[in-house]
């Protein structure tokens, strides 16, 4: 290995990768050698049509298509694919390629209930029957289905159902407040409502009947309200899951067109509403099928894990994963980072997917999983949520896996995917992303939009994606979508971070662009920071604000010490010394603080521009909706 590189690919990946034989495949196809990944990400976003039409081909999502039937229309956000062809996601799901009808499909864990296990039978049936029940309560194509459930079988049964009529799923994890959970369903009117009672979050017990009745009063026009006894509180008013899947018609497909609604995600929401994202039918199969078998090599006998709420894009995301064969490992509760090792083992997980303050919280505890559990059937690890530092990459292959490829991912709920991140046949980089995404055209823009190899941007998508949203709800002719998301560069896509692509095609995310520091003229990215802070020992979380108003320039630093670590002045020097001598003497804070705890949005991003507008002193009812946060008691360090 050369220096910097932490894995290679196998010398004959070519022959054994799903992505090497499709570039095989779709070499003998263009009559062009597309086997080394430079030449197939290269003719992925400059023949888009082709690539695209041969995807959509490969994993059997419909037949052949005229290039120019593929993608009718590239502007966006009025991008048109695949116009002429009729799809289901639901029936792709369950038409899962090689899997046999008593193999099984979902294996799911959770601190409430025992283990549970289905096969694609029991899933088909499932799905089946919480159809019926939909049928039964007047759920047709169009209709929103909203589920406030966790990562549970009977949510994904749920979300199939749904797709099966052409309703539009969504879903807010149990931890989500009644306030955070109007704010985001109020918006889209649902039909039906699913939930459960409550939960458990490790040994402690959750009870949401109280809360359940006051958004059950707040959606208006809803039919139906269901409750799935999952805690087993107490009495249940209303309907029960068992009595609203008491029907079982079999399954039928609704023929929808590729860009029909198939589920709405939501935007953080840490300032106002939540933007209700609206995802397709075809744009969430081509995309995942892709992400999941030649990216992630997974196929018929893998076990995908991603640890994931169902308020967080990484569970649709997970849920894709029988398209291309993969069974999927669930799991609700509290993430023990000795407990989740475990689970890898006895679930059998071929992919073990996380967050990067997951992978860092471990470190920090000194958790040494490969002495915890076997993790031999582990041929992937992912990462994501946030960058994760170049001690956090020595981490995974010293403790974890000397033999799995890491592919730290970066992408968005805004895609529904990850559009830089690994590939069977790329290297891996310490601190680096790997590649660009098949398909996904990355640059790195500087302010007058001209891309650039080796120097800091704006990261960009400088072509359409299938899985762009087809909307906003309720942004009919599309004028929020423009503004979010393609002003600043007129048709191009913005996606709101930092980035440098290097000479070998790998990448590394510098920050959010909208909380960047700017000291003396220097540009700073905050992922900078933390990459050097955390690796710090002692240091287990960190988050640094500039403030800039005129007349101060002051730049203070955050930190969330380890267990039983008190912030001394002998830590606070060799936080500084690693500043300096890592980065620059600019990026050395006026003040180093203690905090308990770091404030994170509910899919565990930090929340550094709210903050920085409390201690410029914005009213924390502006700056931050409370009920956006995992940790919203995180916020008291900051407002005294």
């Amino acid at each position: 290995m050369t220096d910097g590189e932490l894995w290679l690919p196998r010398p004959d990946a070519v022959e054994t990768t799903n992505i090497g034989r499709f570039g095989q495949w779709l070499s003998r196809r263009e009559e062009r050698d597309l086997t080394s990944y430079p030449a197939l990400w290269q003719y992925s976003v400059e023949h888009l049509r082709p690539f695209w039409g041969a995807v959509w081909e490969h994993f059997g999502l419909g037949g052949t298509v005229p290039e120019h039937r593929v993608l009718a229309d590239e502007a966006m956000p009025d991008t048109v694919w695949f116009p002429d062809e009729t799809f289901n996601y639901a029936r792709a799901v369950l038409t899962a390629p090689g899997v046999g009808e008593e193999d099984v499909i979902v294996r799911a864990y959770s601190d409430t209930r025992e283990p549970v296990e289905w096969t694609l039978s029991d899933l088909r049936e499932a799905v089946a029957r919480a159809r019926a029940g939909l049928v039964a309560h007047g759920v047709r194509r169009g209709d929103r289905v909203a589920a406030w459930m966790p990562n549970i079988p009977e949510t994904f049964a749920l979300m199939l159902a749904s797709a099966s009529l052409g309703a539009v799923f969504s879903s807010c994890a149990p931890e989500f407040g009644a306030k955070a959970v109007l704010d985001r369903f109020a918006q889209i009117e649902p039909k039906v409502l699913v939930a459960v009672d409550g939960y458990k979050y490790g040994p402690k017990s959750i009870d949401r009947t109280a809360d359940l009745k006051r958004v059950v009063r707040g959606l208006e026009g809803l039919s139906a309200s269901v409750t799935l006894p999952y805690l087993g509180s107490g009495e249940i008013e209303g309907e029960t899951w068992d009595r609203f899947c008491s029907y079982d018609e079999g399954v039928a497909f609704e023929p929808l067109t590729f860009d029909h609604p198939l589920y709405i995600l939501y935007s953080s929401g840490t300032t106002g509403l939540p933007k209700a994202i609206v995802h397709s039918h075809g744009g969430m199969a081509i995309e995942h099928a892709k992400m999941h078998s030649l990216h992630h090599d997974l196929g018929v006998g893998d076990r995908f894990f991603w640890y994931s709420t169902t308020g967080w894009m990484m569970w649709n995301y997970l849920m894709s994963a029988p398209i291309v064969g993969a069974g999927i490992v669930m799991f609700d509760g509290m993430p023990d980072p000795a407990g989740m090792w475990r689970l890898a083992e006895e679930s059998g997980t071929t992919f073990f997917g996380t967050s990067a303050p997951f992978l860092m919280a471990c470190r920090s505890r000194g958790i040494k999983p490969r002495e915890e559990a076997d993790l031999s059937k582990i041929h992937g690890i992912g990462s994501t949520g946030a960058p994760l530092p170049a001690v956090g990459f020595d981490y995974v292959y010293e403790q974890i896996s000397a033999t799995a490829q890491l592919q730290s991912l970066s992408g968005g709920t805004d895609l529904c995917t990850g559009f830089i991140g690994g590939a069977p046949t790329v290297p891996v980089w310490r601190g680096e992303l790997s590649c660009r995404c098949l398909g996904a055209d990355v640059q790195s823009f500087d302010p007058e939009g001209h891309p650039g190899i080796g120097r800091e941007g704006e990261l960009v998508i400088a072509s359409p994606m299938p899985s762009m949203p087809v909307g906003l709800w309720g942004d009919p002719l599309k004028h929020r979508y423009r503004d979010t998301y393609l002003t600043d560069f007129p048709g191009i896509w913005r996606h709101g971070d930092w980035i440098t692509i290097t000479e070998r095609g790998s990448a590394v995310i510098s920050g959010r662009s909208d909380a960047t520091l700017n000291r003396g003229g220097v540009r700073m990215g905050t992922s900078e920071f933390y990459a050097v802070v955390e690796a710090v020992e002692g240091v287990a979380d960190s988050l640094v604000v500039h403030l800039d108003d005129p007349g101060q320039d002051r730049l203070l630093l955050y930190v969330a010490c380890a267990d039983g670590v008190e912030l001394d002045e002998a830590l606070r020097g060799r936080i500084t010394a690693a500043l300096r001598q890592q980065l620059s003497p600019r990026h050395v804070p006026d003040e180093v603080r203690q905090v308990p705890a770091i404030p994170r949005t509910l899919s565990g991003k930090k929340v550094e521009v709210p903050v920085k507008k409390i201690l410029k002193g914005v009213k924390p009812e502006e700056a931050i909706a409370r009920d956006a946060l995992a940790n919203p008691e995180a916020l008291k360090s900051f407002l005294r």
